[in-house]
């Protein structure tokens, strides 16, 4: 009979150890994340990314931890492992509609850091669907959408600019072709008009060259000027990082 109730005893201290486990885990996950946000305050990221790497460790960690993992990284300017735990948030967060709209605010920050627009388009819409009313998710939207403008209308540019430069070989090579043939005289008298319109091609040359240079001189101009408009807009692009859960 006493044996009976010491295997009952054992039975049940060893069930209330095992209930108490995953609340000993999520205790440990949450401290852990609580020192992470006391470092992050204080800038000290790459300790509070530590602490957050030492949260997900836990058993059944919660999204909170990747989450502000990602901002850890984004604060070192590591934004494409920023944008992997951002991703993994907003799918650990389809619960919850206003956690996955921040994750989704904060991936399309990341990438856009990136110059990966496109991606990052993509990723302000699917959380302004969720949360209309991010004002600043809007705004980066607007922003995001400007760059992608610009950075396809410069490859265009440039695809441009060397389908001219074939061609003006292609020019160049027939004039050389022209040229030779025009320096074959058959006698004295035909030599000396090949000659006077040899001079001619020389001053059209001459002339195509010096408007080569100034629609160089220009696209220069005009690429600088882009070029600072953009860094004006980057400037005042309100892109911040939603604080830590």
């Amino acid at each position: 009979m006493r044996n009976r109730v010491n295997i009952a005893r054992v039975i049940v201290t060893a069930l209330g150890i095992l209930l108490t486990l995953p609340s000993l885990s999520a205790q440990e996950e949450r401290e852990y994340i609580r020192k992470g946000n006391r470092l992050y305050k204080k800038s000290e990221f790459a300790g509070s990314e530590a602490m957050y790497r030492r949260a997900q460790e836990q058993e059944q960690s919660t999204e909170d931890a990747g989450f502000n993992l990602g901002n850890a990284l984004y604060k070192q300017g590591r934004y494409g492992e920023a944008a992997d735990e951002f991703v993994r948030s907003a799918v650990a967060g389809e619960t919850d509609t206003v956690k996955q709209a921040q994750s989704l605010y904060n991936l399309g920050n990341s990438l856009i850091k990136e110059q990966k627009y496109d991606e990052g388009i993509r990723a302000y819409i699917n959380s302004l669907k969720l949360d209309p009313g991010n004002i600043e998710a809007k705004y980066n939207l607007a922003w995001a959408q400007d760059q992608l403008r610009q950075q396809q209308k410069k490859d265009q540019n440039q695809d441009q600019q060397e389908n001219n430069k074939e061609n003006e070989k292609g020019d160049d090579q027939q004039e050389s072709d022209d040229q030779q043939q025009e320096e074959k005289p058959q006698d004295q008298q035909q030599e000396e008009q090949p000659q006077e319109q040899e001079g001619q091609q020389q001053e059209q040359s001459i002339s195509r060259e010096d408007a080569k240079r100034l629609l160089d001189a220009l696209a220069a101009n005009e690429k600088e000027t882009q070029e600072k408009v953009q860094r004006e807009k980057a400037a005042k692009a309100r892109v911040r990082v939603i604080k830590n859960w």
